[in-house]
């Protein structure tokens, strides 16, 4: 071509958990069922809408108002109910004004970056969830920058990294952090997100959280809204439906800024990702409108509660079926729904494998592992597909150094979620103890 057609930056995008699906696509083709537990969508694994929501979204669509444009920054009756829920916490106070609807936060993460100066950097966890850990990559063109999430220590962050990290890098301006978290399940404790701010406060730094879980969380932990503890500092919130509904083909997202006049810069930044929205014109209006009307739903507490009971249970029957698998760090989850297992130190060698009797899925097989610098969690996560047909994501895909495997705990069919987890608890077993000639 006359001139390079990618800005800088723009390989460093990757999705991982969308990737795999190409593969397990190749395993469908040849006539068996793949078992998916790649990507946090609830609608695919048997969550059922209930028919009050369904009846709210109907009504909507006999609206004509549903099909007009909203305003640029969201529709403004659903900003002011965001805003009084946020405010019922207490802690810091916002208004309608200090919201701003997106479709989907994977279009919010974009924006968000896309604005940044190439030289200002967001610090995030590893394992880091991939759509913040590219569009950060992509922007700077490099590698993330990351802080550690502990195994050992029920994937809590190291603090010291942390503050290591921030104080010896001056191009650090925020710290991202993800409660409860997405690839672990972990929730924050109240002075771990206090650690967060001592630091941003130290070293004068936005803070943005990724809160898109806030509401599911269970087996007696509640996640602590950042806005609790933030006090004067500058810092943005990144929520939306996807999961809580569920409905995450509504694609709709929001940022909260929270003290967006403690910072010229940050009132900028801010200022910009409106200006943006408005060249944009809006976001879709149907899931604005209803956000008010399902959350104000005199059954929406108690379905959101049996909601999060369900997955705690599931949370216990994972506990119950890995948890003392030898050759892995297994943590019960607190909240989203997600696990993240992580395999021992060098139990994992290019040696092992798993039986596959299939000639057809053997020769699939080889064409994956070519890659002579494939990391190893990711050569088990294809033998785990083609033996077994269970789709999850290598951690290795989640900006780590860590060697493991993200799965749901998602699936409401009891029956198959346990089925599920020992037949993976088997892979990992004989994965680990022998050698086959797979």
């Amino acid at each position: 071509m006359r001139q390079p057609l990618l800005r800088p930056g723009a390989e460093e995008l990757s999705y991982e958990i969308r990737g795999i699906v190409k593969k397990a696509r190749q395993i469908e083709a040849l006539g068996y069922e793949i078992t998916w537990e790649n990507i946090g969508d609830p609608i695919q694994k048997n969550n059922r809408v209930p028919e009050w929501m369904k009846e709210i979204i109907a009504d909507l669509l006999q609206q004509d108002k549903t099909y007009g444009y909203a305003d640029s920054k969201g529709v403004l009756e659903t900003r002011q109910f965001l805003a009084n829920l946020n405010n019922k916490n207490g802690g810091v106070q916002i208004s309608a004004e200090d919201i701003l609807f997106f479709n989907g936060l994977g279009d919010a993460i974009a924006k968000l970056y896309q604005f940044l100066t190439p030289t200002a950097r967001i610090i995030g966890p590893s394992p880091a969830y991939s759509t913040h850990s590219s569009a950060e990559a992509a922007h700077a063109n490099t590698s993330p920058i990351t802080y550690k999430l502990d195994p050992d220590n029920q994937w809590l962050p190291d603090v010291e990294d942390l503050y290591l990290k921030v104080r010896y890098n001056p191009s650090i301006v925020g710290i991202l952090i993800i409660n409860p978290d997405n690839p672990t399940g972990m929730v924050y404790p109240r002075e771990v997100l206090e650690s967060f701010v001592k630091i941003a406060e130290e070293f004068d730094l936005l803070l943005i959280i990724d809160e898109i879980y806030q509401n599911i969380t269970y087996n007696g932990v509640r996640a602590v809204p950042l806005t609790e503890v933030i006090g004067a500092r500058p810092a943005i919130s990144l929520k939306g439906i996807s999961k809580e509904f569920p409905w995450p083909g509504a694609r709709c997202g929001w940022m909260e800024f929270y003290n967006r006049e403690a910072s010229t810069e940050f009132s900028k930044l801010c200022q910009t990702l409106e200006n943006a929205k408005m060249i944009e014109v809006c976001s879709t209006i149907l899931p604005q409108l209803a956000i008010p009307r399902i959350m104000s739903h005199p059954s929406y507490h108690d379905y959101r509660q049996k909601a999060n009971e369900a997955i705690g249970k599931r949370s216990e029957w994972m506990k119950e079926i890995l948890g003392d698998i030898p050759g892995i760090k297994f943590n019960p989850t607190q909240g989203a729904f997600y696990n993240t297992i992580v395999f021992d130190e060098s139990v994992l060698h290019a040696g092992q494998s798993l039986p596959i009797e299939d000639p057809r899925l053997k020769a699939l097989l080889q064409t994956w592992l070519a890659d002579s610098k494939m990391p190893l969690d990711k050569r088990f996560v294809y033998y785990l597909l083609v033996a077994e047909r269970i789709c999850v994501v290598p951690i290795s895909s989640f900006c780590s150094d860590l060697r493991g495997f993200r799965v749901t705990l998602l699936e409401e069919k009891e029956e198959v979620f346990k089925d599920t987890f020992r037949r993976l608890g088997r892979a990992i077993g004989q994965y680990l103890r022998a050698d086959y000639d797979g």
